[in-house]
């Protein structure tokens, strides 16, 4: 029997040692964020979203060549067919105050005149226009929010969890007293205190959802610096000399931001809905002004008519859903993503 010999070349480890080639993506990527984004690539829930947020950019963009606005100095004005309340069906055609036939309206609709595509709401205000302008509104305000309330809840979650001691009892303080105050109620107080002084526009009802959005994000990032400032990075960090700054911003929420950006890819929904509630009760913008929520209160008068005029319902709350439902679908498989435990929960 032959002997073996233990200090001999292993061929066979050499030969089964496995060689993964790394692509030019994950290389630039590095392997973390290579892994988000390829686990978003392959679940079907996140491209349908991406699908849906990527229509409502293209719409958005191409809002001026889809249907040209009437007065390029007021675009996000709707512009009326007469003044008579009583809507009108879609096809209708536009007598007045009709927009510049664009390139693209006459090879597709076969007819050199403008109608209303999507009808009329009370008013008179075309249907179709506040769909498209209003796209560009539902960005503005759903992002601007959004944006601004991470980076409050952030900053302060921040401070507050690791300076802990007076200053987290203090700050966390504030945040409970905001969140007894229900956000949708407190939101609509406040902006309309303040239109009165600041105008009829975007900024009443942005400024009162910023000021009552931020304390869910200052919470969650609270939470996760928490269990991440005690660990022996963080420690080292401190033991030789690093600013605190220094720490927090470049070691501490790096690792504990992922929770806090799934809320806030499901927050910006939710930001938009808000805005249409404000806009449909009136709150803010001027009456005509492009936004799904205001072409929404246009049919208040008609519910009990929708079987005729359901169009002046349909198609704006249709495309809120559309573009609610797209934001919602990629927080979920990011959520999925970076947290396998809460995979297949709402």
């Amino acid at each position: 029997m032959a002997e073996t010999n233990p200090s001999g070349d292993n061929t066979l480890l050499s030969e089964t040692v496995a060689v993964r080639k790394i692509s030019w993506l994950e290389r630039f990527l590095g392997p973390e964020n290579y892994r988000i984004v390829r686990g978003l690539l392959k679940t079907p829930a996140s491209i349908v979203g991406f699908l849906l947020i990527f229509f409502f950019i293209l719409i958005a963009i191409a809002a001026p060549v889809i249907i040209p606005p009437v007065n390029p100095n007021d675009p996000y004005k709707i512009p009326r067919d007469g003044y008579k309340s009583e809507p009108q069906p879609m096809g209708a055609a536009w007598k007045t105050n009709a927009p510049p036939l664009p390139f693209w309206w006459k090879p597709i609709m076969g007819t050199d005149k403008w109608t209303h595509v999507f009808g009329t709401s009370q008013g008179q205000y075309d249907v179709f226009y506040g769909i498209i302008w209003g796209t560009r509104t539902a960005f503005r305000t759903g992002l601007t929010v959004t944006i601004i309330t991470f980076l409050i809840g952030i900053i302060i979650g921040s401070i507050s969890a690791y300076y802990g001691g007076w200053v987290d009892n203090v700050l966390m303080r504030i945040v409970d007293i905001f969140l007894t105050l229900p956000l949708f109620l407190a939101a609509l107080i406040l902006a309309t205190i303040i239109t009165p002084r600041i105008g009829r526009s975007l900024y009443p009802a942005i400024i009162a959802l910023i000021a009552f959005g931020w304390m869910t994000y200052a919470r969650i990032i609270r939470g996760d610096i928490l269990s991440i400032k005690e660990r022996d990075y963080v420690m080292a960090a401190r033991v030789i000399g690093v600013k605190d700054s220094r720490i927090l911003f470049r070691h501490i929420i790096p690792n504990a931001i992922f929770p806090t950006l799934v809320y806030a890819s499901l927050d910006v929904g939710n930001v938009v809905l808000n805005f249409a509630a404000l806009s449909f009760l009136g709150i803010g913008t001027e009456i005509g002004f492009a936004d799904w929520g205001q072409v929404l209160s246009f049919a208040r008068n008609w519910i009990t008519s929708l079987d005729v005029y359901w169009y002046i319902i349909a198609w704006p709350g249709l495309t809120l859903v559309l573009y609610v439902m797209g934001f919602n679908l990629v927080g979920d498989a990011l959520r999925d993503v970076l947290d396998p435990r809460m995979r297949g929960k709402s």
